[in-house]
């Protein structure tokens, strides 16, 4: 009976406890730590918009700016509509009056090329519903306030097909504008001014002659502005396929 006894006790239905954790129990679960509680990042990396503002002629996508110099000043005005499918437009910010529409015949001095930093700017790519808009920016840096001219056959904006097999432009603010005359704009001193002109794709003909039939399709285009005595502002875009 004793040996019995003693078989039992050393190798029966006893437990051990060793302090050391069992095989079988359960691995501890990691909780990943706090989220970011910050927006996620939808907006591609690109260049400021096409206005002479925050939020751009309307509020998407980068641009393709060709030397401005990023001045605002205040004030606006309205141009004529051209039968070339341009509307045309004149806005500006940060002084009083600045970029307002002043007649021909106003007392003001015509801005002198030498004193007129221009620069151009669109955005980079246009979707097939977009209609493109172009801006103007002009600087006056003498001290003078003065006038200047953004009309059609002044300011001349003209658009190219890139690749294509000639070099002549699609479209040109001067083939066929309704209001041909000057377009003059209060610059003044130390200011700048936006004048926008805004395409709708259809194609343009000198002397008003007839255009081709449809509008620009896809494909990358090159943009040019021209004034008398400044030198050739150029940028360039893309109209997206549908």
């Amino acid at each position: 009976m004793l040996v019995a006894w003693a078989v039992m006790s050393a190798g029966g239905g006893g437990s051990r406890d060793d302090g050391k954790p069992g095989g079988s129990d359960p691995v501890e679960s990691i909780t990943p730590g706090p989220g970011s509680s910050g927006p996620a990042i939808s907006q591609q990396p690109g260049g400021r918009d096409e206005s002479g503002d925050e939020d751009g002629p309307d509020g998407t996508g980068g641009s393709s700016d060709a030397g401005s110099d990023g001045g605002s000043s205040d004030g606006s005005s309205t141009g004529a509509t051209g039968t070339g499918g341009a509307d045309a437009s004149g806005a500006g910010r940060g002084g009083d009056g600045a970029g307002g529409q002043v007649p021909a015949g106003s007392p003001l001095p015509e801005c002198k090329p030498a004193e007129v930093r221009l620069s151009l700017r669109t955005k980079v790519s246009y979707g097939p519903e977009d209609k493109p808009r172009f801006e103007l920016i002009a600087k006056n840096t003498s001290s003078t306030t003065c006038k200047a001219d953004f009309g059609p056959k002044n300011a001349v904006l003209t658009v190219t097909e890139a690749g294509g097999e000639d070099d002549e432009p699609i479209w040109s603010s001067k083939d066929c504008p309704a209001a041909a005359g000057p377009l003059f704009l209060k610059v003044p001193a130390g200011a700048t001014v936006i004048h926008t002109v805004d395409w709708n794709r259809t194609l343009s003909a000198p002397r008003c002659a007839t255009p081709p039939a449809g509008k620009a399709g896809p494909g990358t285009y090159l943009l040019e502005a021209k004034a008398p005595g400044i030198p050739v502002q150029r940028a360039s875009f893309v109209l997206a396929k549908d």
